[in-house]
């Protein structure tokens, strides 16, 4: 049996008792995870734009500064959007956490090996960029301080926790690019955001 955490209880233990946490997840396996943990009308699953989900949840986190931003995302994801890091690093808001689900994998084209699996240090990249609190999870313990971090804490934050590889089943949010937009931007700005064109 793997040592690793479980990706699905990771975003469980993540997203319990949320209140009005605005989540934004990258395409694939990170979407199917929120959704798992519970569709909710504050989550922003991405179908599309691999690599920027980072820069998505660094734009809603400047447009809300008075609440609080969680990305999740994978590994091949943030590869893709290494240059998030740096620009998050400069603005800097004190909303905004990123969390990597590094299952060294690609999970959606047939589970080739990322680079993270050959070393590549996500980690030591958010901090060379100059995000100053940046962590390692591994365990259920780093992973409930990782949580009390996110909830409790200011300050631009980048995680990666090490996940099983494991396939599991789909959980597929809502498919329609519409429908998701204009729900969250009810759910972030009241009743009145939307209006027909």
């Amino acid at each position: 049996m793997s040592a690793l955490l479980h990706r699905r209880d990771v975003v469980k233990t993540l997203l319990s008792d949320r209140g009005d946490l605005m989540v934004i997840s990258g395409l694939g396996a990170p979407a199917w995870d929120i959704t798992a943990a519970g569709d909710n009308e504050l989550n922003f699953p991405m179908w599309g734009a691999m690599g920027g989900a980072a820069m998505v949840g660094l734009g809603l986190a400047l447009a809300q500064p008075t609440r609080k931003t969680l990305v999740i995302t994978g590994d091949g994801e943030m590869l893709m959007g290494l240059g998030a890091l740096a620009t998050i690093a400069v603005q800097d808001p004190d909303n905004l956490c990123v969390v990597v689900l590094d299952n060294e994998h690609y999970g959606e084209t047939g589970m080739q090996k990322t680079h993270t699996h050959h070393g590549v240090d996500l980690v030591a990249m958010a901090k060379g960029a100059g995000i100053t609190r940046t962590y390692l999870v591994k365990t259920e313990d780093e992973l409930k301080a990782l949580r009390h971090q996110i909830y409790s804490e200011k300050g631009s934050l980048f995680a990666v926790i090490k996940v099983d590889p494991e396939k599991l089943p789909l959980v597929l949010p809502p498919r329609e690019g519409s429908y998701i937009k204009n729900r969250f931007r009810i759910a972030v700005l009241g009743p009145d955001a939307v209006h027909d064109e």
